[in-house]
């Protein structure tokens, strides 16, 4: 029997190390310097034959003339950029959709804001792995379900656990806005099609109701402990930000302004499929835009057919502040994200500005701008090398990156497939 126990460590042991991460990289202990490489800022402008050198996990120096120091990776005719952000996402939450145990993204009950994503983030993910030879190194990790969600976190994917893969802790509750149409439910005899949903004030009621209780709370009303009405106190003092999901005309200015009246400081608008209508209002509120991914099909027949390929465009030329963001798709599709961004500048889109959708922008309605998003003087040193332009899937193939500079390993189960059936092909 102990030589059975015995046995079954051992294989227990390889099989875990077959499925974990990689091993995180060391702490940076000399300068880098990275020369001749075009560095693409993320805030729209661009450096040709760039020096950056990074020392301590900081950028310390970047221009065309800068002196070189430490390590130096002749970058000659490639591109650098900063990491990409991915908003809005349950990376590290979820592995395997079909596999209850590895799903860790959602809990019961509606009006759950005191319930942390963080805690539940698996450094180890197979999944978030696979994210950094796209170039995407930082996320949001999102809470799903319910009405209120919970709190989502930001993280960067290269850590031990989650304690050392945080960036920002607890940066804001989720509201999913209730919709003022549903679908017929056909399986019930009713028309296909949207209908009105005769519960919609009854849900916006309930929404504001819990919101005006929880400022409440926060004035010292009640001496009872509420763990949910404690958790929204970062939306009124201005510590977090509100996150409201709608997409039609009136969920968007109603989500807003409820949310305004409750005494949301900070408020950002996710999904806005009908941002591009109702402009005026949100550049009269400063509303930033997480807008849904671009590969999609219009919501309705008289829509034009490439409306969600556009719609980052239109709402950026009306002056709003937006990013990208795929909370709709499935987890792995975020390595795409930056394709989803060189979609835009098909659309017409400058490119400079279609990258600013997932790192500069991104970095500024997440609240993480003054360490990521960009590449500066005293900014983290989380940057890639890519052999072309990042944002075109034939070209977007990474050389080097680095997180907090830290280099990282960019071997994933992917890419071990990859070698093992391109060796046997190649072979025949």
């Amino acid at each position: 029997m102990k030589k059975i126990l015995i046995t079954l460590t051992i294989l227990l042991s390889v099989m875990l190390q077959g499925v974990s991460q990689q091993t995180p990289a060391p702490e940076q202990k000399d300068a880098i310097t990275i020369t001749g490489a075009t560095a693409h800022i993320g805030d729209g402008t661009v450096i040709e034959n760039a020096v950056l050198v990074f020392e301590n996990g900081k950028i310390t120096a970047l221009g065309a003339n800068e002196t070189t120091k430490g390590t130096v990776i002749d970058a000659t005719g490639k591109h650098l950029y900063p990491g990409f952000i991915a908003p809005n996402k349950s990376l590290g939450l979820i592995e395997v959709n079909a596999v209850r145990a590895s799903d860790d993204q959602d809990e019961i009950g509606d009006l759950i804001p005191h319930v942390r994503s963080l805690i539940a983030y698996n450094a180890e993910s197979k999944v978030v792995e696979s994210m950094r030879p796209n170039g995407v190194l930082l996320a949001q990790i999102t809470p799903q379900g319910g009405r209120i969600s919970g709190t989502s976190s930001i993280v960067q994917f290269d850590a031990w656990n989650w304690e050392d893969a945080a960036v920002k802790v607890d940066d804001g509750i989720h509201l999913h806005w209730p919709n003022s149409f549903r679908r017929g439910r056909w399986w019930m005899g009713e028309e296909r099609g949207f209908k009105p949903n005769d519960k919609y004030n009854e849900q916006l009621a309930e929404v504001e109701r819990f919101m005006l209780d929880a400022a409440a709370y926060g004035k010292g009303a009640s001496k009872e402990m509420n763990p949910a009405f404690a958790a929204m106190q970062g939306i009124f003092d201005g510590s977090q930000k509100l996150y409201v999901y709608a997409d039609g005309e009136k969920e968007i200015i109603d989500g807003i302004t409820m949310a305004k009246k409750a005494g949301a400081k900070q408020v950002v608008l996710v999904g806005g499929y009908h941002a591009y209508k109702v402009t005026d209002f949100l550049k009269e509120h400063a509303i930033p835009v997480l807008v849904q991914f671009t590969h999609n099909l219009p919501n309705f027949d008289y829509e034009d057919y490439d409306l969600p390929y556009k719609l980052p465009k239109l709402l950026m030329d009306a002056g709003l502040v937006v990013a990208l963001q795929n909370g709709d798709a499935s987890n792995f599709q975020t390595r795409n994200l930056p394709f989803y961004a060189g979609q835009v500048v098909a659309q017409g889109l400058d490119k400079e500005k279609a990258l600013a959708l997932i790192t500069g922008n991104a970095a500024k309605i997440l609240g993480i701008d003054d360490a990521y998003g960009t590449l500066a003087v005293g900014k983290s040193a989380t940057l890639f090398i890519s052999e072309g332009d990042a944002l075109d899937m034939r070209s977007n193939q990474l050389l080097h990156a680095f997180i907090d500079g830290r280099e990282l390993s960019l071997e994933t189960h992917q890419t071990e497939l990859w070698k093992r059936y391109m060796g046997k092909y190649e072979g025949k």
